[in-house]
């Protein structure tokens, strides 16, 4: 009998730099400490460093050290640039060309060893992968809810409204929205909270607290996989 398909997650942004790999490791790491076999992805990554083992991504070996899944790197991250530029422009600069069933194989072959795989975007919903694709086109694809992180910090909400439009425009079901507070300064915190809950039509699924080291949090994990019900007690 073929293996029954895995959860997943593709986690998605507000924009860059907004906590989604902060989010997505807090989450596989709570996931696995629940005992779960736990797959990850990253798909395509700008921003890379030369090591004797290759091309890596920061974001990407995150992603891998958190997993209970060992898999080659490829695996996790099938296309790798060093630039840190938007992906489309640097997949055009090596003159390659992303291919969406590339990396859905990678992915259905991470699926066959997992519980659940947490699938890590770059940028945001609509960055370009190229000329006539978006990063929307992976979640479609994999067949995954898309998480919407967003960065608190002024222009949130309209950019957390926005997004959440797109997702659903694009025909993906939209799994909720995390808070990650990226800037300390923000005034008005609370009501800045309060609009997304109203804007978005739910509260957050998790508030992640301003983490100047940018390491990930199990707890808030764990509070953000008993939302998704991942996790039970």
């Amino acid at each position: 009998m073929p293996t029954a398909k895995p959860s997943g997650l593709f986690v998605t942004g507000t924009d860059t730099g907004v906590g989604k790999t902060l989010v997505s490791v807090s989450l596989v790491k709570a996931l696995v400490r629940h005992g779960l076999r736990v797959s990850v992805m990253k798909p395509i990554a700008s921003g890379s460093e030369h090591t004797p083992s290759g091309l890596r991504n920061a974001d990407a070996l995150a992603l891998a050290a958190a997993s209970n899944v060992d898999v080659p790197y490829a695996a996790i991250n099938p296309y790798c640039f060093e630039p840190p530029i938007s992906p489309h422009i640097a997949a055009e600069e090596a003159k390659i060309a992303i291919n969406v069933g590339l990396i859905k194989s990678r992915f259905e072959a991470l699926a066959a060893s997992a519980d659940f795989i947490v699938v890590e975007g770059a940028g945001g919903w609509y960055a370009p992968i190229g000329r006539t694709q978006s990063m929307a086109d992976l979640p479609r694809s994999l067949q995954l809810p898309a998480l919407l992180v967003v960065g608190l910090r002024l222009g949130c909400l309209n950019h957390a409204l926005l997004t959440k439009e797109a997702i659903e425009a694009s025909g993906v079901e939209f799994a909720g929205w995390v808070a990650n507070a990226i800037d300390p300064t923000l005034e008005r915190a609370a009501q800045n909270l309060s609009s997304l809950e109203r804007m978005l039509g739910s509260e957050p699924l998790a508030v992640f607290p301003f983490a100047p080291d940018g390491q990930p949090d199990v707890r808030h994990g764990e509070h953000l996989g008993r939302r998704l019900s991942l996790i039970s007690f």
